[in-house]
């Protein structure tokens, strides 16, 4: 309504966009699907009907807001009004949760509600829905979570979450919205009716998977042998630990349910808060144009990432990890060792990595190679348990390492005076270049091509560091990393110096509403 397009033409413009944005962002699907498709009423409406079958749903009266001026009933977004709680009270919160609080709410729970689209205070009226009975699951739920919040090593946030839910009391939970468009409820007593958001929404990962492959049920039918991890912001934890599995357990069907969650806290922008409903931020669709990398975007985020508590994106920041920790620490490594490798003999190894014959007595070395053998299982551990915060910081240090080696070693000197200890540092250290590529990877893939380029290497060639590929072992003698003899390709500097012009400006442009911005 407010952009005046019908709910199909939304669904295709905002689908192409977050597309487009995720491409230039370096993040690829095996599938990227969405809900309003043919195979997800498919699956969603099947759900449902075991559901009915199993006997865990209701049906009950409640009150709805319905808007006389807009001629219809609001979906809990629609709604905003002043929270509930006496500890919060804030004037903007949604009909289905508040984002100061992230208290759940019920959008007739709102003071002083209004209508999002025209302001008009709604008016309640009384509606038939059926509800998911979840005090009638809690056991089969409870039994889910206590096992999968340990085996799968859930964040703090996450558990918090959820034990507030279940401490508070599982209620029914209505599934049926007064609304045209979604999921339509296969029920000849709700035939009107489509099914509310948060009930359809991640049975959508199920029906993407089915538009991916027929064999969809190898993956989310086979609890013994595939692990579903998941990733999301706070607000949509209960929904994901509470909700879906919920829903998958009352079918009575073996399905994959959600082992690991990784649960972030809010992201907040300069000295306000960071909302994208509101505008207020630079945003995924705003980042191609500010001509900052996206592998210096991510780099950034992920270091920020609220894992833990609130953290803060503000321009200085930026500039100040860009320029000291990719510039300055591992530009400057990779730099240095291949631009030294690439002088013509006499000066350096013509591109030609040298041989590091007595590597393993070299003092310096055997120092450094443990260190890095550390840091490397620690990475793989940090991983393992998705903490990706503490993996990229690990891999960092790396470089650091690698820096620090360069300078207690005095390469440029080693050249003239002992050239057998300068090819080991010269060996080893383009062994932790490709590793730190390797390492940053997830991290950073457009980053890691650069590099395996300037290696001249395929792209596709970085080492997996699992155990059944022995890679790791490999880790812990970077100077056997790669072969004696292998030419490199033309080193070129990775990042660029952002300037404080440029913070000047990005703060001034950024300062305003997303869609108030000149271009």
């Amino acid at each position: 309504m407010e952009e005046n397009c019908t709910p199909q033409e939304i669904c295709d413009k905002y689908h192409a966009i977050h597309k487009e944005v995720y491409n230039w962002f370096n993040i690829s699907f095996d599938e990227f699907g969405r809900t309003s498709t043919p195979q997800h009423t498919e699956v969603c409406q099947d759900i449902f009907k075991k559901l009915m079958e199993n006997n865990w749903l209701s049906e009950n009266t409640i009150q709805q807001f319905y808007c006389d001026n807009c001629k219809r009933f609001l979906a809990d977004r629609l709604v905003e009004g002043t929270c509930p709680f006496p500890n919060c009270n804030y004037d903007s919160a949604r009909g289905d949760q508040c984002e100061k609080c992230c208290e759940m709410l019920n959008s007739t729970e709102l003071k002083d509600p209004r209508c999002k689209v025209c302001r008009k205070t709604p008016q309640i009226r009384d509606t038939n829905h059926l509800f998911l009975e979840l005090p009638l699951l809690k056991d089969k739920l409870e039994e889910y979570i206590n096992a999968m919040s340990v085996a799968g090593s859930w964040s703090q946030n996450a558990i918090q979450a959820t034990h507030a839910w279940l401490t508070g009391g599982l209620k029914p939970r209505c599934i049926t919205r007064d609304l045209k468009w979604g999921v339509p409820v296969p029920h000849e007593k709700f035939k009107d009716k489509v099914f509310y958001v948060w009930f359809d929404a991640p049975i959508g990962y199920i029906s993407i998977t089915s538009c991916y492959t027929p064999d969809w049920e190898k993956w989310w039918k086979n609890p013994e042998n595939v692990e579903l991890y998941q990733f999301m912001g706070k607000d949509n934890v209960p929904f994901h630990t509470v909700m879906f599995p919920s829903t998958l357990l009352g079918t009575g069907e073996s399905w994959t349910l959600m082992k690991s969650i990784s649960v972030t806290e809010y992201l907040n922008y300069e000295a306000g808060k960071f909302s994208k409903s509101k505008g207020t931020g630079v945003f995924g669709n705003d980042a191609k144009g500010t001509n900052i990398p996206p592998e210096v975007w991510r780099y950034y985020l992920l270091t920020n990432r609220p894992e833990v508590s609130d953290t803060l994106f503000t321009w200085t920041d930026l500039q100040a990890k860009l320029n000291t920790e990719l510039l300055n620490n591992l530009g400057n490594f990779i730099n240095r060792v291949l631009s030294f490798i690439v002088k013509p003999p006499g000066q350096g190894y013509g591109s030609i990595i040298p041989d590091a014959q007595g590597a393993e007595s070299h003092l310096l070395t055997k120092t450094l190679a443990e260190k890095v053998g550390n840091y490397v299982e620690q990475y793989v551990e940090a991983m393992e348990k998705v903490k990706l915060k503490q993996a990229l910081k690990i891999g960092m240090s790396i470089s650091g390492e690698g820096n620090a080696y360069l300078q207690e070693s005095q390469f440029w000197k080693l050249y003239k005076q002992d050239q057998a200890s300068c090819s080991v540092v010269m060996r080893t250290s383009v062994g932790l270049v490709y590793l730190l590529a390797s390492l940053l990877e997830p991290f950073m893939p457009s980053f890691s091509l650069k590099v395996l380029k300037q290696l001249n290497l395929p792209p596709d060639s970085t080492l997996s560091l699992s155990d059944e590929a022995g890679d790791l072992e490999k880790a812990r003698k970077p100077w056997e990393v790669l072969p004696d003899g292998h030419k490199i390709g033309t080193p070129e500097p990775l990042f660029k110096e952002m300037k404080d012009e440029d913070v000047a400006f990005f703060q001034m442009k950024f300062s305003g509403r997303q869609a108030d911005r000149a271009e």
